[in-house]
């Protein structure tokens, strides 16, 4: 069967998207790398676990258990937890302790175990306890917009915020958008133009970092699953090679410019996912 993994947006300023899966007959997944952080709650053999998860730099593999339900919320840009800063949660993940079915601990204190349909309602709680603060600068500067304040303000918001720079979410949607556009059939060449690569060998390269696969195998009628993984992007948000070239092209040969990842009311299957009860895996020499 694999993993079927079902997700949908939010109306909610803090919440990416939200995010539910069920594995069975899948040994092995890719990781692709993410620029946000989430909530996961997961259950195997009888024990309920629950971690908040950084994001992710580069693709990993991970071992996936069998029969294992797992939910997720994924947090927009800008949404932070002043008592676990981001920045430390880059490539890593704090598990919360006494998780059970019906509760467990964050921030020392004790809260009702969310679902996938009152994600929303335990945010909400979160934020008016002070959990959860945002910073909606930073959420207007990921999107494009223009900022009114100066770089060097900008540039510590959004470290602190998300725990990366400005050009590592940018290579990362740029990647993940790249992946999805392959996904649709679109000729790689075709991608290198629309989304402001040098050339073929540079998307390759970006491919094979942030998603772990080449551009041939990401063609084709499958999608990766949402969970850690490429998602469709609204239509507002898919970056053209205007806005990529908005970006300082010649700092770096990946630089990019940034588009929200996607969200989704329909149920996918794939072996391409984030496996929450893993371990992090061995990352490749860089």
């Amino acid at each position: 069967m694999g993993l079927e993994t079902e997700d949908r947006g939010s109306d909610s300023p803090y919440v990416e998207r939200v995010w539910r899966s069920h594995s069975s007959g899948v040994a092995r997944m890719t990781s692709v790398a993410t620029s946000h952080w989430e909530l996961v709650v997961w259950e195997h053999r009888g024990r309920v676990q629950v971690a908040v998860r950084g994001p992710e730099t580069s693709a990993t593999v991970a071992e996936v258990p069998d029969d294992s339900p797992s939910f997720g919320i994924v947090f927009a840009h800008g949404t932070a937890m002043p008592h676990l800063p981001v920045a430390r949660l880059v490539d890593t993940a704090v598990e919360c302790p006494h998780a059970t079915g019906a509760a467990f601990v964050l921030r020392g204190e004790q809260w009702e175990m969310p679902g996938f349909g009152n994600a929303e309602v335990f945010v909400d709680r979160l934020v008016r306890e002070g959990v959860l603060v945002r910073d909606p600068l930073v959420a207007d500067v990921v999107a494009g917009e223009v900022p009114l304040v100066g770089a060097r303000t900008v540039q510590r918001r959004v470290a602190a915020a998300t725990g990366l720079t400005q050009g590592a979410i940018r290579q990362i949607e740029r990647a993940r958008a790249a992946a999805v556009l392959l996904s649709d059939g679109l000729a790689p060449l075709d991608v290198v133009h629309r989304l402001g690569y040098y050339d073929q060998p540079h998307l390759s390269r970006s491919l094979a970092r942030f998603i772990g696969r080449t551009a041939p195998s990401c063609g084709g009628p499958a999608r990766p699953s949402p969970c850690r993984s490429c998602t469709r992007p609204r239509a507002d948000r898919l970056p053209t090679v205007c806005a990529w070239q908005r970006s300082s092209r010649t700092s770096s040969s990946r630089s990019t410019a940034s588009s929200r990842p996607p969200t989704s009311g329909t149920s996918r299957t794939s072996t391409t996912r984030w496996a929450p009860w893993s371990g992090r895996a061995s990352r490749r020499p860089r």
